[in-house]
C-alpha cells in the first residue's frame, strides 16, 4: 500500500489520549434502533464469537458502512467526533475525513474518548475490504450476534485485518484462541484473503 502525505492540519498525539472505552453492551444500547448495518470489530469481536472476554481491550472499535456515518453521528448527540490516523488528530471537518478510516468518539465536556468507529468502503450493502477491493462480502454474511443481540464482525474478517500486525502479541494470542473455533468454510475464506492480501504470510501455513 502506498504511503500518502498526512492531511494539513492534523495534531501530533504524542502520547495515547485519555479513554475510557464503553463495552460492547454499551455500544448496543446506545445504538439500538439504528438501521445502519454496524459490528462490533477488532478484539472485541473475537471474544464475542468465542463468548468470553479473553483480555484486556484499551478501546472498543465498530464497524460502519462510510456512507451511512452520519446516521451513526446523529446517534450520538452531545459527544464529537475526530479523525484519527498515523499518530495525528484532526476535527472531523477536515480533508483528513476522507483520508483516514478511523473516528473517535469523544465526551464534549471531558475529553475522554469512548468509542472508535471505522467507516469502511462499501457497494450498497455489500462491504468492500480496505486492504484489497477485490475482497467483497455481503454485510449479511459478515455480520454476527451474540445471544443477547450483538452484532459482531465474523472472526475470519477480524483475523484478516490482525494478520497486518501478525508479531503483536495481542493479534498472536488472539489467532491461537480463534483460529481452532473456525469452520472449514471460514478457515478457506481467510486462506484465500490472506493470499491475496499478504501472500506467504506465516498464518497461511495453519489454515
Amino acid at each position: 500500500m502506498e504511503e500518502r502525505a498526512l492531511p494539513p492540519g492534523g495534531i501530533l498525539a504524542v502520547e495515547r489520549p485519555p479513554w475510557d472505552p464503553w463495552t460492547p453492551t454499551d455500544v448496543a444500547r446506545r445504538l439500538a434502533g439504528v438501521e445502519v448495518p454496524w459490528c462490533i470489530a477488532a478484539g472485541w469481536a473475537l471474544d464475542l464469537f468465542r463468548g468470553e472476554v479473553t483480555r484486556e481491550h484499551e478501546d472498543v472499535e465498530v464497524a460502519v458502512p462510510a456512507g451511512r456515518f452520519d446516521e451513526i453521528r446523529s446517534a450520538f448527540a452531545g459527544f464529537d467526533f475526530d479523525v484519527v490516523g498515523s499518530g495525528h488528530i484532526w476535527p472531523l471537518e477536515s480533508e483528513a475525513f476522507d483520508v483516514m478510516h478511523q473516528t473517535w468518539l469523544r465526551d464534549r465536556g471531558t475529553g475522554v474518548y469512548h468509542l472508535d468507529v471505522f467507516r469502511e468502503p462499501h457497494d450498497g450493502d455489500t462491504w468492500i475490504c480496505r486492504l484489497d477491493e477485490r475482497i467483497r462480502r455481503p454485510y449479511a454474511e459478515i455480520i454476527a450476534r451474540t445471544p443477547d443481540g450483538i452484532p459482531y464482525l465474523v472472526p475470519e474478517v477480524v483475523l484478516l485485518f490482525k494478520a497486518q500486525h501478525a508479531d503483536e502479541p495481542k493479534n498472536a494470542a488472539d489467532l491461537a484462541g480463534a483460529l481452532p473455533l473456525l469452520d472449514d468454510t471460514q478457515h478457506a475464506w481467510l486462506a484465500r484473503a490472506l493470499s491475496m492480501v499478504h501472500p506467504g504470510h506465516p498464518w497461511s501455513s495453519g489454515l
